[in-house]
């Protein structure tokens, strides 16, 4: 009998005893493709012998060094790297233990902010409905994950929600994409009025929303004009890319693509790649320089925060990926597996859309295309997809509750960037095998 509080309480999960590129074996010899890298986290796959090294050494010369005293070599460098290809003025970085605590990281940084500059009535935060920022209490506030939340409301802060940007499901049959999208930050816009402009603190989004509604993109221009509201009523802007970021969808940063510049992004997940547990928080000068001439503290801190070797594990992953463009890999690799999907599904009458960007990227399943009626939920499509997935030697990352927390499902794929064309095509193979084993 296992001691350990797995996901599942019923069920002991296979025993993962050795894991090589694109593949993870258990312990009964069976070998998996790593389509979705666990939580689009494996970006350069496993058993990297270049990140191992990096680690290796940092260990032999220092394996931690608590921040109240110290900082590293190994950290300075990764926090340089990270703000040179970051969008404009993002030069402070705050390194954390993973994607939920950098979300609570950047709440906190962003109400000190407004603590400091005598905007103490900025107390709110604004979202969007069917999105996940977290699991820590105030990440899960602010996420619009329902089931995750339900359990725990009554701990929550409130936070005031918009539509979230899903086209697919969204936009009216009459509206043409740039009115759908000009009716979405009118939204925002009046949510903004309801609570009070001069009450919030910032918005806060997933540049490419992640499993929560399965790689969903912005429309065009859509951040652009969060961007200008934020600047219009003075609320500082949190893009989220602990999911999307650190070259999952083919830039380093997502939001690039969007021509924006946040005021606070957060990272994690892709960042270490899964070698080590590491996120990391970057912030506009001017909110770090506030702090400095005021309090001349942040007021925030974790016991494993700059960590040496999770930092070295980070910069070696940032190394090796612009040392082997994989950038411009995720791009092509992305559109290379766009293409094996549209061609295996693209006339499926239970897929109702494919999207996303770069090497992020879903399936949305429907009962019937035409009226995108979406499975009953009881059936648990996804989860039987991903039994089914499991048996055929395939992880992929499905998700129910698409739609509104309950309706819906989806299967994201994340594959690592250094997967071929042929690993591309084995995963579309075994997916279709999934998916019809999953619907007979």
């Amino acid at each position: 009998m296992s001691h350990m509080m797995h996901r599942n309480l019923r069920q002991t999960p296979r025993v993962a005893v050795s894991a090589l590129g694109m593949l993870v074996r258990d312990s009964e010899g069976r070998t998996y493709i790593d389509a979705c890298s666990g939580a689009a986290v494996s970006s350069l796959g496993h058993g990297h012998p270049d990140i191992l090294s990096a680690m290796h050494r940092q260990i032999d010369r220092n394996a931690y060094a608590h921040t109240a005293f110290f900082t590293t070599d190994v950290a300075e460098e990764l926090a340089d790297r990270l703000t040179a290809g970051a969008p404009e003025g993002l030069t402070e970085v705050y390194l954390v233990s993973g994607g939920s605590e950098a979300m609570e990281t950047a709440m906190k940084l962003a109400r000190q902010y407004f603590v400091e500059t005598g905007q103490t009535q900025r107390t709110k935060f604004i979202a969007r409905r069917q999105s996940y920022h977290g699991n820590t209490l105030g990440a899960l506030a602010v996420g619009g994950n329902e089931w995750r939340r339900r359990h725990f409301a009554p701990l929550l802060i409130d936070v005031a929600r918009v539509a979230p940007c899903y086209e697919y499901r969204d936009r009216l049959p009459d509206q043409t994409q740039d009115q759908y999208t000009n009716a979405l930050l009118r939204e925002l816009d009046e949510q903004i009025h309801a609570a009070g402009p001069h009450t919030i603190v910032a918005f806060v989004a997933e540049p490419v929303v992640g499993a929560t509604g399965g790689a969903i993109p912005p429309t065009p221009g859509y951040f652009r004009g969060v961007r200008n509201l934020c600047d219009r009523y003075g609320i500082l802007f949190i893009a989220d890319e602990v999911m999307c970021g650190m070259g999952r969808t083919g830039t380093m940063y997502s939001i690039e693509q969007d021509g924006v510049s946040p005021d606070i992004i957060t990272i994690g997940k892709g960042l270490g790649a899964g070698y080590q547990p590491i996120g990391a928080v970057l912030a506009q000068r001017a909110l770090v320089d506030q702090l400095r001439k005021g309090s001349g503290a942040f007021q925030h801190g974790h016991t494993y925060i700059g960590h040496p070797v999770a930092a070295a594990a980070a910069l070696a992953v940032q190394k090796v990926i612009e040392r082997d463009d994989l950038l411009a890999a995720v791009r092509l690799r992305g559109e290379a597996l766009r293409r094996m999907l549209q061609a295996e599904f693209g006339a499926h009458p239970n897929v109702g859309d494919i999207r996303g960007r770069g090497l992020l990227i879903a399936l949305e399943l429907v009962q019937e295309r035409a009226s995108k009626a979406p499975f009953d939920p009881a059936r648990k499509l996804h989860a039987s997809v991903r039994n089914k997935a499991m048996a055929n030697g395939l992880m992929v990352y499905p998700m129910g509750g698409t739609i509104d927390g309950v309706r819906g499902d989806h299967i994201l794929l994340a594959p690592p960037f250094i997967a071929t064309d042929a690993d591309l095509s084995e995963i579309v193979s075994r997916l279709s095998d999934s998916l019809a084993a999953a619907l007979d």
